[in-house]
């Protein structure tokens, strides 16, 4: 058991949300279908999670692979129970790189088991779905291309957990498609996109420190960063207007634009962060649970995590409330 929690830290489980928050909407929504499997949605879920868990430690095995020295002089504050260093379990020799790959090899291989399962019932589009996962989840940071290398990371994850799970999950558990679906998974991809760029904002010494050009660091621009923060954190909002007056949605996905407030709050306290002004900000009961907030701020980074947090629980609030509008 102390094994499993290990590397279920090491490939930050608490990260999970960005994932399965997108993928129960999907399952909800294909909930909605005749055609609807019940067994084979919670299969795709769980093969989700793996390729999510794989991803992020495929991931650090290809940073650490290349930028050892980078990494190892790295200067996050380690104290955190939330945000440690990049591969810190590695930096302090817990455990070895072959480990490491051995680890990625078995959790691919369960993902794979469970797309055999998925294919057998839904034929080819699955397995274009798998090769489509796997190609971006190895080449996120290994090869042939390290797209986080070239700015293109938090794109690919947008991609990956908005368009490519939501319709994935949803075409596993009904046999078809949904304009809706993919429409919705647009908005569900820009915010799970919006929580990596916030971090990346945030963290662009670091991340020049061992050379992994984000995309705010490929935009460079302080200016030009907080207008595509702009972008990427309300364009949401235009998609769901679109959607509605088209009637691809239902008037009740409206009721989304709650979530305005936050978003709008979220943008505020980033400014703030990224043109380094001395006003601090302090959780409050509607951004949503902020775990370990007691030891996030004892560690001393408690303004960085709080702007993170707040991305993901507008990520989080949006695909609950999205669950609930379908029973509309």
């Amino acid at each position: 058991m102390n094994k499993i929690l290990f590397w279920l830290k090491n490939a930050r489980y608490i990260a999970l949300p960005q994932s399965l928050f997108p993928a129960f909407l999907a399952s909800v929504m294909a909930a909605q279908h005749s055609n609807f499997s019940l067994t084979l949605t919670i299969l795709s879920v769980l093969g989700v999670i793996a390729v999510h868990l794989g991803a992020n430690l495929t991931d650090d095995y290809f940073d650490y692979k290349r930028n050892k020295e980078a990494i190892m002089s790295q200067s996050y504050p380690t104290q955190s129970p939330i945000r440690k260093g990049k591969c810190n379990y590695l930096v302090h020799n817990k455990t070895t790189m072959q480990a490491l790959l051995k680890v990625i090899v078995f959790i691919f291989s369960f993902s794979l088991l469970i797309a055999s399962i998925a294919y057998i019932y839904r034929g080819i589009i699955v397995l274009y779905y798998v090769l489509i996962a796997g190609f971006l989840s190895i080449s996120y940071s290994g090869f042939p291309f390290r797209l986080s290398y070239h700015g293109l990371g938090e794109l690919i994850v947008g991609l990956m957990f908005g368009p490519l799970l939501m319709s994935g999950i949803y075409y596993v558990g009904t046999g078809g498609f949904s304009s809706a679906v993919w429409m919705i998974s647009v908005c569900v991809g820009l915010l799970v996109t919006n929580i990596l760029y916030v971090h990346s904002l945030m963290d662009y010494n670091s991340d020049k420190n061992i050379q992994k050009k984000t995309l705010a660091i490929l935009i460079r621009n302080k200016n030009a960063n907080m207008i595509v923060a702009f972008i990427v954190i309300f364009l949401p909002y235009f998609i769901l207007l679109f959607g509605v007056f088209f009637r691809v949605l239902s008037k009740a996905y409206g009721f989304l634009f709650i979530l305005l407030p936050l978003s709008i709050y979220l943008y505020y306290i980033l400014f703030h962060y990224i043109y380094a002004t001395k006003k601090t900000f302090t959780p409050r009961w509607w951004m949503g649970y902020m775990e370990q907030w007691k030891a996030i701020k004892e560690a001393g980074i408690d303004q960085f995590m709080l702007r993170w947090l707040l991305a993901r629980n507008i990520c989080m609030f949006f695909c609950i409330l999205a669950s609930i509008i379908c029973f509309v």
